[in-house]
Formats: C-alpha cells, structure tokens, sequence
C-alpha cells in the first residue's frame, strides 16, 4: 500500500502564508494518480480544499479556499504542494492529502497522518 506524508503545517498569524507539502514514498506511484488536499478542524467533519490531476491540467478547489489556496504538483519529485495565503483563523485545521485513481476523489489508495495548521488572529 502507497504512503503520503505531509509537512509544512504550523502557527501562523491572519493574513499569512504557508506551503504544505504531500510526498509520496518511494516506489508509489503517487505520479500518475490524482490527489487531494482535505482539512478537518476541532469538533467539525472533514471537508474537500482541493484536487489535482496525474499532470496538473486540472484543478479543483472548495468555495471557501478560491483565490487563496493553490494546489501544484512536481511529478519529478514525486509531491504536491498546496500554497496557501491570507490565511484566516477559520482556515485552522488539520490538513491531510490522499491519493486517487481519478479526480473523481472515490477509494482513496493512499492518506497521510495530517499537517496542523493553526492561524491565529
């Protein structure tokens, strides 16, 4: 079974960035599958940020992340970023990424421990 890692989480204040990043292990082909970046806060259920494609041609992103958040791939490396500014303390959350078949975002092959992010303001 394929693993993901995630890093780049921590304490930020409102209105400032982060980048996290999702690198698959060696050997999982994390490459041709499509990924996505979920976040689950204290006490709330866990809800879809954003998706991306085998190659990046296509993206997909939550209502309440458009025009913040940014979801990249590097094949070569294997990871996907999700770049996120003007943080608000509503974005605070654990941050998790998962491997797909497709952008349908059904079965995941693959999940990571989580990331927290916490924005403060």
């Amino acid at each position: 079974q394929g693993q993901v890692v995630e890093s780049g989480g921590g304490l930020v204040q409102a209105g400032g960035s982060l980048r996290l990043s999702c690198a698959a292990s060696r050997g999982f082909r994390a490459y041709a599958m499509a990924m996505g970046w979920f976040r689950q806060a204290p006490e709330k259920e866990r809800e879809f940020v954003a998706s991306i494609n085998w190659n990046g041609g296509s993206t997909n992103y939550a209502d309440s992340v458009k025009g913040r958040f940014t979801i990249s791939r590097d094949i070569a490396k294997n990871t996907v970023y999700l770049q996120m500014n003007n943080l608000k303390p509503e974005d605070t959350a654990i941050y998790s990424c998962a491997a797909y078949p497709d952008m349908k975002l059904v079965a995941p092959t693959a999940w990571g421990q989580g990331t927290q992010v916490t924005v403060s303001s």
